[in-house]
C-alpha cells in the first residue's frame, strides 16, 4: 500500500466511497488490478483457466499492493461476441464468492447488464464498473441506485459495442461534457457513490485519449466524483511504441504516472506489482522535492 500524500494535495478531494474493508479517501492513488475471466479480452483472454487459477492471480494482485479488484466476464474490445446473463454471471459469480471470503479489498465487477450486477453485488461485489454509463441497459442506472453499490460510470457513444467502435471521438473536451452531463443526470444518491471514468480507447482516437489521459483534475473538478483511468495496454500505447500488447506494461506505467500527476484517483491496471512500485518511487520523489 502506498501512503505518502498526494501530490494535489491543495485540490478539493471527492467525498470518501465507503465498503466493508474501510474507505477510499482520496488522499493517494488507489490501484484497481484487473481479472477477466473471458476467452477474447484483448490483453489477457484466456489466460485465468478455471476458478483456482483466478484465485492465485487475485492473490497475487493483493500481495502486489491491489486496492481494488475488477472481475469482468465479458470481452469490450473490437468484434467481441457479447455473451448471455447466465453465461457471464458462469464466469463471474463464483469467483465473487470465493474473493469475498477472502480478501478484505472491494470488489468491483465490469458489466454493463443490470441483472448481473444485482446478482454480483448479491455474491459480494461493492461496485458496478459499466463503461456504458447504464447507455446499453435502460434498467441499470434504477438497479445501482437501488443496490447502493459504488458505481462506476464510463462514457461510450452508443447504445452497443459495435457503435462504440465505429465511430472515433476526436475530441477530449467532447468526451468530458457528455461523461460530465451523463452523471449529472444521475440519481442524487447515485452520483455521491459514482466513480468517473472517461473510457480511453474505448472509440476514442490518440490525439483524443492523450487529452484524457491528463483529465482527472478538470473532470473531478466539473463532476464532484473521483477519476479512474485505465490506459494500461491500450491500443494507443502500441501507437506511440509500436509494441504490440503484451509488451506495453512499461508504457502503461508511464501512462498511469501521467495520470496520477494530472488528478486521476485510481488506475485500472493488469500489472498491479509494476504499477504499485512505480507509485511508491514516483510519491517519494514528490516528497523528497
Amino acid at each position: 500500500m502506498i501512503q505518502a500524500p498526494s501530490p494535489h494535495a491543495s485540490m478539493v478531494l471527492p467525498s470518501a466511497l465507503e465498503f466493508r474493508s474501510g474507505c477510499l479517501n482520496w488522499s493517494r492513488p488507489y490501484v484497481m488490478g484487473v481479472l477477466n475471466l473471458t476467452p477474447d479480452s484483448f490483453s489477457d483472454g484466456g489466460q485465468l483457466v478455471g476458478l483456482e487459477g483466478a484465485i492465485r492471480a487475485a492473490e497475487e494482485m493483493v500481495a502486489d499492493g491491489a486496492d481494488i479488484l475488477d472481475i469482468g466476464g465479458e470481452s469490450t474490445r473490437p468484434g467481441a461476441l457479447p455473451v448471455s446473463i447466465d453465461e457471464e454471471c458462469r464466469r463471474i459469480l463464483p469467483l465473487v464468492e470465493a474473493l469475498a471470503a477472502r480478501f478484505a479489498v472491494p470488489l468491483s465487477v465490469d458489466t454493463c447488464k443490470a441483472e448481473v450486477a444485482r446478482r454480483a453485488v448479491a455474491a459480494g461485489a461493492e461496485i458496478v464498473n459499466d463503461v456504458s454509463g447504464g447507455l446499453f441497459d435502460e434498467s441499470m442506472i434504477e438497479r445501482v441506485d437501488s443496490l447502493g453499490c459504488a458505481f462506476v460510470c464510463g462514457h461510450v457513444r452508443g447504445r452497443d459495442l459495435a457503435a462504440v467502435h465505429a465511430t472515433l471521438a476526436t475530441n477530449a473536451d467532447e468526451v468530458l461534457a457528455e461523461l460530465v452531463a451523463r452523471i449529472a443526470s444521475l440519481p442524487l444518491g447515485l452520483r455521491a457513490r459514482t466513480i468517473a471514468d472517461p473510457c480511453i480507447g474505448f472509440g476514442k482516437d490518440l490525439h483524443t485519449n492523450l487529452g484524457l489521459l491528463r483529465s482527472g483534475e478538470a473532470l473531478a473538478a466539473q463532476t464532484g466524483c473521483p477519476v479512474l483511468i485505465g490506459a494500461s495496454r491500450k491500443r494507443f500505447l502500441g501507437e506511440l511504441t509500436g509494441l504490440p500488447v503484451h509488451e506495453r506494461d512499461a508504457a502503461s506505467v508511464g501512462a498511469a504516472l501521467a495520470s496520477v500527476e494530472a488528478g486521476a484517483h485510481i488506475l485500472r491496471v493488469h500489472n498491479v506489482a509494476m504499477t504499485v512500485s512505480a507509485l511508491r518511487v514516483f510519491r517519494v520523489q514528490e516528497v523528497a522535492a
